[in-house]
């Protein structure tokens, strides 16, 4: 996974409506940046909703956020209709920037191992800059989670 006090990985994928988005774009910007395995199903929906639940909060402090998962553009669509979800989910179905984060490798159910999406969530500075990494993600709180770490921060 990747560390903080790293560069944020470059990369250029369709959001949930068709626009190709850079890291470029939120340049100057705090962005939290989180990996999810699949739209509609209940930990990625319970996560999504605790991050959408927090997203005034979280606009409050100058962040943005936005979703990554290898699903399509036409499912995030969907979810984020579904769920009234205020934040971008970008598409990457050929799993580059996931590869690049480190949320993306072998996981194991039920003793069963295949590779998947490591749910996680990285926080990356107005600089470009890894600052905060969640490896492992509790999703029904973890919007909580974050809105108070970065609420602490500001206050840093």
């Amino acid at each position: 996974m990747i560390a903080p006090g790293t560069k944020a990985p470059d990369f250029s994928l369709p959001d949930d409506q068709g626009v190709v988005r850079t890291l470029e774009e939120f340049h100057g910007r705090t962005l939290v940046l989180y990996a999810y395995p699949k739209d509609n199903t209940p930990g990625c929906t319970k996560e999504a909703c605790s991050i959408r639940d927090r997203s005034q909060d979280l606009a409050g402090l100058g962040v943005t956020v936005v979703g990554v998962s290898p699903d399509s553009v036409a499912s995030h669509a969907k979810f984020k209709q579904a769920h009234g979800l205020p934040f971008t989910l970008l598409s990457d179905p050929d799993k580059e920037l996931l590869q690049k984060l480190g949320a993306w490798g072998e996981k194991t159910n039920y003793g069963r191992k295949y590779m998947g999406v490591i749910r996680s969530t990285f926080v990356i500075g107005p600089d470009g800059v890894v600052e905060k990494v969640w490896a492992k993600v509790t999703p029904a709180t973890h919007g909580d989670q974050i809105a108070e770490y970065l609420k602490h921060r500001s206050k840093a």
